[in-house]
This record gives C-alpha cells, sequence and structure tokens, in this order.
C-alpha cells in the first residue's frame, strides 16, 4: 500500500502525532463554542476555497481553530508566532493526521523562524492570522507583492493590534485585519483569567517554588498584568504593581495592590514578571537594584521587556540550571534567574492559556474569517474591532456550554432604553 503523501511541512518528528492528536481531542472537549462553530462551519462552507495563512502559537487550542477553519472550506498553512511556544506533538498531528501544512518546532532559531514565515506567505494567503503582526510586516516589507491577493486578515493579541495601528497611522497598511484582541470576550476573559492562570503554570513549572508569601511584582496593569495580579495574590504572593498610567496604576492601588517605581520595586522583588508590550521595562537599573536569587520573567508578546543583552553584559558567568531557568552571576556575586530565555513564559515553559478560556478567543478567530470574507469589499484598508454581534454570539454560546441562562428586555424595556421623554 502506497504511503500517505504529505502536505508541506517542517516539523520537529512526525512519529509524535499520535500523541498530539490525542492531545487536541482532549482539548476539544474544553472548547464547546468552537465545536459548535466548527459544526455549523462543516454545514455552511463560509470558506470554502479560502487561503489561511495563519502565523499562530501552535498549541493544542490553535489546532482547534484550524480545524474549525478547515471544516469551513479554508485552505491551511500555519507556522509558529514564537520560537519557544510550539507543542511538537500538536505539530506533527496537523501534518500526518489532519493533512494541513505545518511549519514549527519548537526552539527554532531565528532564521528559521522567519523562514516559515516565509512559507506561510509563499502560499498566497488571502486571509492572513497572526499573533504579535511579524506575518503582516513580513508581507508588507519583503513580501508586497502578494499583498493584493489579500482580502484581509486577524491580529489575536495587544502587541500585534499596537504595530498594526502604528502602520494604519503611518498609512502603510495594505488591507483591512479585525483586532482580534479588542473583542470583549477576548481581553475581559482571554487576557484576565488565561494569562493570569498559565503565567503561574508556567513559572512554577520552571522553578517549582513556593509563590505564596514571595513578594511578586508585575510591571504593566493592563488586561494580563491584572490577571497575573490577581491569580498571584490568590496564591498568597506579597503583589507590588509598577505602571507609567496613572489612571491603571491608580486603579491597582485602590485594587489593593503597592504601586511603586520599578527600582523601587526590583529592591524587593522574589520573582518581577513583565507584561507591557514595550522594551526594556527590566533594564540596567532595575537589575543593578535587584537581589540574590530574583526571579525574572515576561508575559508580553516578544523578547524584548527584558534587556537581556544587559543582564549578560553585567554577569561573569551564565549557565542554564533546569529547563528554562539560565542563571546569571553577576559580578558582585547576586544570582539573578531569567525564566525562558525572556520569552512567554506560560507558553515557552507551559502549555499557555487553558482550552477553556481559548474557546472564546478563537471562537472570534473563526467567525472574524467568515465576516471577512463575506465583507471584504466593504472593508478599508484599517484596523477594525470585532463586530458587536459576533462578540455577543460567542458570549452567548459560551453561557449555554456552561448551562447559564440570562434575562431578556422585554418590548417594554427596549422602548424605555430607545426614549428621551421619560424623567424623574
Amino acid at each position: 500500500m502506497p504511503s500517505k503523501t504529505l502536505p508541506k511541512h517542517d516539523v520537529k518528528d512526525l512519529s509524535l502525532a499520535n500523541r498530539g492528536r490525542l492531545r487536541i481531542e482532549w482539548a476539544a472537549t474544553q472548547m464547546p463554542v468552537l465545536r459548535q462553530i466548527r459544526e455549523r462551519f462543516a454545514a455552511e462552507r463560509p470558506l470554502a476555497g479560502a487561503r489561511i495563512g495563519a502565523c499562530l502559537h501552535v498549541t493544542t487550542e490553535t489546532a482547534n481553530l484550524m480545524l474549525a477553519l478547515q471544516a469551513g472550506g479554508a485552505e491551511i498553512n500555519l507556522c509558529a508566532s514564537n520560537p519557544l511556544s510550539t507543542q511538537d506533538d500538536v505539530a506533527a498531528a496537523l501534518v500526518s493526521e489532519y493533512d494541513m501544512s505545518t511549519f514549527a518546532i519548537k526552539g527554532e532559531d531565528n532564521g528559521t523562524y522567519y523562514q516559515h514565515i516565509s512559507e506561510i506567505l509563499a502560499g498566497h494567503p488571502e486571509i492572513t492570522m497572526d499573533d504579535g503582526a511579524d506575518l503582516v510586516s513580513t508581507l508588507h516589507r519583503d513580501k508586497s507583492g502578494l499583498i493584493d491577493a489579500v482580502i484581509g486578515g486577524t491580529e489575536e493579541t495587544t502587541t500585534g493590534v499596537i504595530r498594526l495601528r502604528s502602520m494604519q497611522e503611518h498609512g502603510v497598511l495594505r488591507y483591512p485585519i479585525v483586532a482580534v484582541n479588542e473583542a470583549s470576550t477576548k481581553h475581559f476573559f482571554d487576557n484576565r483569567y488565561g494569562t493570569g492562570q498559565s503565567t503561574l503554570d508556567g513559572i512554577i513549572r520552571a522553578t517549582n517554588i513556593l509563590i505564596s508569601g514571595s513578594t511578586f511584582v508585575v510591571a504593566g496593569y493592563g488586561w494580563c498584568g491584572r490577571g497575573i495580579a490577581m491569580r498571584a495574590r490568590g496564591m498568597g504572593a506579597n503583589v507590588i504593581v509598577c505602571e507609567v498610567d496613572p489612571i491603571r496604576a491608580l486603579e491597582a492601588l485602590m485594587d489593593g495592590y503597592r504601586v511603586m517605581p520599578s527600582v523601587q520595586a526590583a529592591a524587593v522583588a522574589d520573582i518581577f514578571v513583565t507584561a507591557t508590550g514595550d522594551l526594556n521595562v527590566i533594564d540596567a537599573p532595575q537589575i543593578a537594584a535587584m537581589k540574590n536569587g530574583a526571579i525574572l520573567a515576561n508575559s508580553g508578546h516578544f523578547n524584548d521587556e527584558i534587556n537581556i543583552p544587559a543582564l549578560g553584559q553585567t554577569a561573569r558567568e551564565r549557565r542554564t540550571v533546569r529547563d528554562f531557568v539560565e542563571e546569571f552571576r553577576l559580578e558582585d556575586g547576586r544570582k539573578l534567574y531569567l525564566l525562558a530565555d525572556g520569552r512567554l513564559v506560560n507558553l515557552s515553559a507551559a502549555e499557555g492559556h487553558p482550552a477553556g478560556v481559548m474557546d472564546m478567543s478563537f471562537a472570534n478567530q473563526a467567525l472574524s474569517a467568515a465576516h471577512i470574507r463575506k465583507h471584504a469589499s466593504e472593508l478599508e484598508p484599517k484596523v477594525y474591532v470585532v463586530p458587536r454581534e459576533i462578540d455577543e454570539e460567542v458570549a452567548r454560546l459560551k453561557l449555554r456550554a456552561m448551562g447559564t441562562e440570562i434575562d431578556e428586555l422585554s418590548d417594554e424595556q427596549k422602548k424605555y432604553l430607545a426614549s428621551w421623554e421619560s424623567g424623574t
């Protein structure tokens, strides 16, 4: 019997495929909203013939998104959006079990990472899906001749939305992109509860330290920072928040956290986690102030939030002491510990967000892709928020899956809310 012809791919080990398939199936049991959308897509085929080029974290949850899109008729080409976030068994399963072109290897170097992005663009995508905007920026910078074939895209994360809005403001964004990250059913839940739980999961898996009683510093009090602070406090940590935004700083203070400048916080931190989307949040002054044994981790998209070159320059010795834990012995004898090379600790040292919260994020992705396919001719080259009706549909489906019912407005109440005549 002839062997099966596999799609184009570059993965670590195809023999891992069966394990990956089992894990994908397990994640599916926690993703009832996406399962309902997949069933609808299989019947309606809203993406029939669409070529989707995706640059996302290659995890069990992403695999279920890809299967929903495939059920809707799309041709899928997938690569990793972070060199350390790939689950190699999932990548193998997508190739050999589900017939998807996949280019992702955990620990791939920078050259391989961008070669994989080039492989996705070589598939001439009609719709792009991005997590961090590396696919979109590479397309605009290096492969602009392919842009005319693209009708639209989606963006999953805060950092990517920031980059795309910068492209829009500079007049260089050439096709419409839906900012899935801005959906209420994404950032209220994925960013807060998903990042909160998975960041602590990554830190604990990497270090096996006790969180309770530690001084835990969170840099950035956006939705991700809120979630991390909440979970750290829930595990018994003494939490400090560092912010540059006075409104967010005030909110953190009134939520019961200590708020102080990062250099001051660094002097007392046992664990320091960044979640800002900015550059060098932990820099030379913070490194100089840190006490012996401090742990540094990042939960922002890129590994720029911790100034790793500055850390290396102050060290007289560095070595890996555990998986995803690098020790830096400084000239004065202090030891600092960097987790996961400063990359997303939740995806590098753990499995990323729980499937139950990614269910909503990826439901938004799937429905946004169908929205783009249907309305492409009406959309301009700019960043759009997820349509409210999609956001609310995802919430309704999730509530139904969780066995929860809510009230509905009566016609009288709707009329009252739409009027201006009634007063005191």
